[in-house]
């Protein structure tokens, strides 16, 4: 009680105290009691409508697919014969470096190369050697001597089965069978191993020659080709940083190409909000300076959390590249996570927090006097908050002069300032006061 009221209530008593003696006629009052304050308030209905949660992150765009073009030599450059914003084709040569040693080197193993092809087909269609060649005679008439034997052998043993040929002369003819199959084992054994000599010695040199010569000239060659930079892919030349006549190092950078047909945005997200994403949801890539929003989806949620930042990688790609979008810019990204098609939502301004940390809102009672419900919400964006539990179609929210409004509070509902807004969120206008 203030200063000034206390005053009052003493002033009051002296007089009562005064009037008790007689000095005054009539009597004394209490003092009124005071009034119950109002609270001017605004307040929406609770109504079903979609909602989706929105994501919301900065990004920056990169090329589906690029290319670092490096050569694998360090030559001088002797030609370039692309710009920088040039369309190339994959395959296309882009620029030449100085090659007229790799050249020569090339020819010269070409050279050797043609020249052991022919020694190699000369050591394999040329006759048979002096000492093959005697080895197939003698293991031939040792051959034809067996089979000759053989012969005599069988002719005797049917006379000496008739009586008509002495003992004596089949086993001179058994012995010299014997010694013929012997002689002809002995000389089919011997060209076998000449052979095997043969084709492991003469042959393999040849072809040990051949396989070195071939390998030489498909490395000459390869050093050649690598003086001639052609394009990995299809795209747009971004980067040349050298020109003709500089000297070109190994493994560093001559040339970058970029496929800009597909962009994508890439942004790390926190887990909590990345958790909520999927490869497919829609997503909307904002241009600085670009009233129109790019329209594009998620095409990678990465299944590792990055260790620097302990985010979440997400990349959006759009579906329909704006030219106003190019790699290295920085945009924000929206994406739609969670969405409902019939939920029940309140503006964001009439959802609080108490001290436990549970969320209410106060609701407009009929009596006049606000009353606070504590609820239980599911999807959120910028502009409403989806209620799961606590409230019904219908029930008037309190979204303007609710926070921190004690319960059973006297309340007055007024007229939203703004009409547009007030169509939008179904709050009543003031002819309920007037009335």
């Amino acid at each position: 009680m203030s200063k000034r009221k206390v005053l009052r209530g003493e002033f009051t008593l002296l007089v009562c105290a005064y009037l008790s003696f007689g000095v005054f006629s009539g009597g004394c009052s209490q003092p009124e009691k005071e009034k119950e304050p109002v609270v001017a308030v605004q307040v929406t209905p609770v109504r079903k409508e979609a909602i989706a949660e929105k994501i919301s992150a900065e990004a920056v765009v990169f090329p589906v697919q690029q290319a670092v073009v490096m050569p694998k030599i360090t030559s001088p450059i002797r030609q370039f014969l692309v710009q920088r914003g040039s369309r190339v084709r994959k395959g296309q040569l882009l620029a030449v470096l100085e090659n007229s040693d790799l050249s020569a080197a090339a020819e010269q193993s070409k050279g050797e190369f043609e020249q052991a092809q022919a020694g190699y087909s000369t050591t394999t269609g040329a006759s048979v050697p002096q000492e093959l060649q005697k080895a197939e005679l003698d293991a031939a008439a040792a051959q034809a001597g067996f089979a000759a034997q053989t012969k005599v052998y069988n002719s005797r043993r049917d006379l000496f089965e008739q009586g008509a040929l002495p003992r004596r002369d089949l086993d001179s003819a058994e012995v010299a069978l014997a010694q013929a199959r012997t002689q002809s084992e002995v000389a089919q054994r011997q060209l076998a191993d000449l052979k095997r000599i043969v084709e492991r010695d003469t042959l393999k040199s040849a072809s040990g020659q051949l396989t070195a010569a071939q390998g030489k000239y498909h490395g000459a060659t390869a050093q050649l080709s690598y003086s001639e930079i052609r394009s990995p892919m299809d795209g747009i030349v971004t980067d040349r940083p050298q020109y003709a006549g500089e000297l070109a190092t190994a493994n560093q950078p001559l040339l970058t190409v970029m496929d800009t047909s597909k962009l994508i945005a890439k942004a790390h997200i926190a887990q909590s909000e990345a958790a909520l994403l999927k490869v497919g949801n829609d997503a909307e890539l904002h241009l600085p300076g670009v009233n129109e929003p790019v329209q594009g989806h998620v095409s990678l949620v990465s299944p590792a959390l990055d260790a620097g930042s302990t985010t979440i990688e997400v990349w959006v790609e759009a579906r329909k590249p704006n030219p106003a979008l190019k790699p290295g810019m920085t945009v924000q990204i929206s994406i739609t996570g969670r969405s409902a098609k019939e939920a029940l939502v309140v503006p964001v301004s009439a959802l609080f927090k108490n001290d436990e940390g549970a969320d209410y809102v106060v609701i407009a009672g009929k009596d006049n006097h606000a009353q606070l419900k504590t609820v239980e919400t599911g999807i959120r964006n910028s502009e409403f908050v989806e209620i799961t539990g606590g409230l019904q179609e219908g029930d008037p929210v309190i979204t303007t002069g609710g926070y921190a409004l004690p319960d059973k509070t006297q309340i007055k509902i007024a007229a939203s300032s703004d009409k547009n807004s007030d169509e939008k969120s179904g709050a009543p206008s003031d002819r309920r006061d007037k009335e």
